[in-house]
């Protein structure tokens, strides 16, 4: 039975990108010189550099908008709970935005006024249709 690659696990996602063939081959003999174990390994390594170089800049905009940072799990007794008490929640995730399965869409659409989700969202079907009518419009 193989075992999950070191680098792919649950708190991350693959995305593809295109490169050109120089800035591949410049990847790789960096790899093979040993300054990174992997293609992977660069990028992610780049990618945090310039995420870093750009946090002072931002860090007013996520508090401002109010962003919660990392894992933002919602759950069917938050919901619920949100109803009993007539609220709505304004959900704004930079991160991972995870809803638990036993969630139904109609609660969604009862206790959610707006969702901005900046990175991934997992959630069933009918809950993600649902909060489509959450977003923010574009432009507005």
């Amino acid at each position: 039975m193989a075992s999950p690659s070191p680098a792919r696990s649950a708190d991350t996602e693959k995305i593809t990108i295109n490169l050109g063939f120089v800035d591949l081959g410049r990847i790789d003999l960096l790899v093979r010189e040993g300054f990174y174990a992997s293609r992977s390994d660069l990028i992610r390594t780049a990618i945090r550099a310039q995420l870093d170089r750009h946090d002072t800049a931002v860090a007013p905009t996520i508090i401002r908008d109010d962003f919660v940072m990392g894992l933002r799990d919602v759950t069917l007794a938050e919901l619920q709970g949100l109803k009993a008490a007539n609220q709505m929640l304004d959900l704004r995730v930079i991160g991972l935005a995870r809803f638990a399965r036993d969630i139904p869409a109609d609660l969604v659409t009862q206790t959610i006024r707006t969702i901005e989700v900046l990175g991934t969202l997992q959630a069933d079907a009918g809950v993600k249709s649902a909060l489509d009518a959450c977003r923010p419009k574009k432009g507005l």
